[in-house]
């Protein structure tokens, strides 16, 4: 049985499949690519896995209904070099994680929710997840504490299995967390997404966990390297095509007036070794390693293994950004990229300035294959509310339910009808977009 039959049978739902005629109400559609969209999230938060389930179905590009969910679903194929053509679309599942109280938990199945309203991949390249949290954060995982209290998801454990905040620990003794991962990514494939996730490099930020103790983090102790290649090697076998490095702009000590993590780095040497070996290791050849502003000293990232960078070039400038297409069309190992915002973002930008630069990511550029890679993140989709922003969601995890209740949390979490108007604009853009 594959992951997504074992998921839904785990949640308690049969594995037949219906047609679902609500997604076809809220259907946007570029060709043969469809999504949803005009929409507020609660109104897929709220709904079940099986409802997700049959809403990607029901929008299968291949326009033949699936009564039960197919068996060996295959990533997009984009070539072993999609990464540098990407646009990276990063999901806080720990955001949008049900709030049961002071509880956080579930958030995969909210990332599930959520995924047939994320636009899929383009003729030409490829849209990409990325998920902001895989590994349980150092204080408060699986809780959720007031708007100001740190529970930063930036501080991370390694050697100690997946957070809680993410994995429905209720059901693994009937699916396990790793096959949990699995059905994720398979549902995002079938979608025609890619797929990555964060992960931080900045030692005094990462905990190695022991049976009986837990370690700082130390780049300069063997055993700690080995844990940390191990461990992204394991969800690269899950069916992860991307790994997003937080600071990898200041690898090997480079710039590091600008460095706001907290400890030491890898050197340059040791993280094109680590690179090479969760290549090696996990055996694709389609890897997308995307690096924190990378940018600058272009050969030094490409060197290093990178396959893209974010926030060297000017997204509001149309021309300045197609310029930048056309100066890097004949690198197709390594490009610096775009934002349109980033896990930094503090928030308060106006729409119209989002939209702009959703449509200079999509359209900057002579030809299709010349395109530059991008960043973004779930609030360019689905406004936040106004007195919260992406960053103060990474770094805090508090619950905006007014009722102890999952959905209210969903309701006054994004926007409401400017929201909706919002998720409408980006989504024409996308249907311009996604036939080239």
């Amino acid at each position: 049985m594959n992951s997504v039959n074992k998921l839904l049978q785990a949640l308690g739902h049969n594995t037949i499949l219906h047609y679902d005629k609500w997604t076809k109400e809220h259907e946007f559609t570029s060709g043969r690519k469809k999504w949803i969209g005009n929409i507020l999230p609660y109104e897929l938060l709220g709904r079940s896995v099986k409802k997700a389930v049959e809403s990607i179905v029901t929008m299968c590009e291949c326009e033949e209904f699936f009564h039960t969910f197919p068996e060996n679903i295959e990533s997009p194929n984009y070539g072993d070099k999609w990464g540098r053509l990407a646009n990276y679309i990063e999901i806080n599942e720990r955001a949008i994680a049900e709030m049961h109280r002071n509880l956080t938990k579930n958030g995969l199945l909210s990332a599930i929710k959520i995924l047939p309203a994320i636009p899929p991949s383009a003729k030409s390249w490829a849209n990409c997840i990325i998920l902001s949290q895989i590994f349980p954060n150092i204080y408060g995982d699986g809780y959720n504490k007031g708007p100001f209290e740190e529970n930063s998801i930036y501080g991370i454990k390694l050697n100690t299995g997946y957070s809680g905040n993410i994995i429905d620990f209720e059901i693994t003794d009937k699916i396990s967390a790793e096959e949990q991962l699995i059905a994720f990514n398979d549902l995002a494939h079938f979608h025609g997404l890619k797929t990555g996730f964060r992960t931080v490099i900045s030692a005094d930020q990462i905990k190695t966990a022991y049976p009986d103790r837990e370690e700082g983090f130390n780049w300069c102790n063997p055993e700690h390297q080995e844990i940390f290649i191990n461990d992204h090697v394991k969800l690269i076998n899950l069916g992860f095509e991307c790994i997003f490095f937080d600071s990898a702009k200041h690898i090997g000590g480079y710039d590091c007036a600008n460095y706001t993590g907290v400890g030491d780095l890898p050197e340059y040497g040791q993280m094109q070794y680590i690179l090479n070996e969760i290549r090696a290791r996990s055996g694709k050849t389609t890897l997308s390693f995307v690096g924190e502003k990378s940018s600058g000293d272009f050969d030094r990232y490409k060197n290093m293994g990178l396959t893209a960078g974010t926030a060297f070039i000017e997204p509001d400038d149309f021309q300045n950004v197609k310029q930048w297409a056309e100066k890097f069309k004949f690198s197709r190992d390594y490009a610096p990229g775009i934002e349109v915002s980033n896990d930094n973002n503090p928030g308060g930008s106006r729409y119209e300035d989002r939209l702009n630069k959703i449509n200079n990511c999509l359209f900057a550029y002579e030809y299709p294959s010349d395109k530059l890679p991008s960043f973004m993140q779930m609030e360019d989709l689905f406004p936040l509310r106004y007195d919260t922003s992406t960053h103060h969601l990474m770094m805090t995890n508090p619950s905006y339910s007014t009722d102890g209740t999952p959905l209210s949390h969903w309701k006054n979490l994004f926007t409401t009808d400017d929201g909706r108007a919002y998720n409408r604009k980006a989504a024409e853009l996308f249907v311009h977009a996604l036939n080239l």
